[in-house]
């Protein structure tokens, strides 16, 4: 179980796979564990380092004010401690928030950055989403609940619900069976959301850049793609077909070979 200390905390988290760096940033209230699905095929190529976030999974969850610039700063001190000079980087949703102030700030660090269900800055809707899912969580006193009565309806199309119920049901067995964060440490961690907005650092990243939406995903919708595309030269755009929020479990094959082109096209 390897944790470093890195920016004042103790962080914990994986490793597998062979070939250059990849850096995988989880999304709101999940551990490392949550990219399962596409480690199991990025670990053919790349050596994927899985990270649990401040405030989640086995890393440290203190008091004070969490905010996206932070969670980055902490990757970027997890990656001295682990001797990683420079990775891929890969998150979804608030692991991609976390990501493009990674590049941003750290540039040094970044080979290129991966960017799903990602989002510019917090608007009212998506504003309104979160506050539900906070005061779900202190209603039942339990983020595990929470997330799959609250979160898992906003990341699954209406269809998938409907034609693999036992593939929901398997999910949230998953997610029943991982370090969720204690109530206090989910409400620091999705301020972090609330308050997000990276519109003045945008500009800064060079890396090269992946941008993905799930084509259905109504919390980090399309409407974001192009203030994003926008503001990172160069970026790239693809939107998953009959994904909501979490393509990474709705389209597994599909999401893991077009991501996987992308890491291809900027390695070596």
């Amino acid at each position: 179980m390897p944790t470093v200390q890195a920016n004042g905390i103790d962080v914990y988290y994986e490793v597998q796979g062979e070939g250059e760096p990849l850096v995988l940033i989880p999304y709101l209230a999940a551990d490392q564990a949550c990219y399962a699905f596409q480690v199991a095929e990025y670990a053919k190529h790349f050596t994927c380092f899985t990270v649990d976030l401040r405030g989640a999974g086995l890393s440290g969850k203190p008091e004070g004010a969490y905010t996206t610039e932070l969670l980055a700063d902490d990757v970027a001190a997890f990656m001295q401690a682990a001797g990683v000079d420079r990775a891929h980087v890969s998150g979804l949703s608030l692991g991609a928030a976390t990501g493009m102030w990674l590049a941003a700030k750290h540039p040094e660090r970044v080979t290129s950055l991966s960017l799903h269900s990602a989002w510019d800055r917090t608007d009212p809707f998506l504003r309104a989403v979160v506050e539900t899912w906070r005061t779900m969580a202190q209603g039942l006193g339990s983020v595990t609940d929470m997330a799959i009565q609250g979160i898992f309806p906003w990341c699954f199309t209406p269809e998938l619900y409907a034609a693999r119920p036992e593939y929901i049901d398997s999910l949230a067995d998953f997610v029943r069976g991982r370090p969720m964060p204690p109530v206090d440490a989910f409400l620091r961690q999705s301020q972090a959301v609330l308050d997000h907005d990276a519109r003045e650092v945008l500009g800064a990243i060079r890396a090269p850049t992946l941008i993905t939406f799930g084509q259905h995903d109504a919390v980090t919708s399309t409407r974001f793609a192009g203030p994003l595309t926008a503001a990172i030269p160069g970026a790239d755009l693809v939107v998953f077909e009959n994904c909501a929020h979490a393509p990474i479990y709705e389209d597994v094959e599909g999401f893991n070979q077009r991501t996987l082109a992308f890491l291809h096209q900027h390695s070596g």
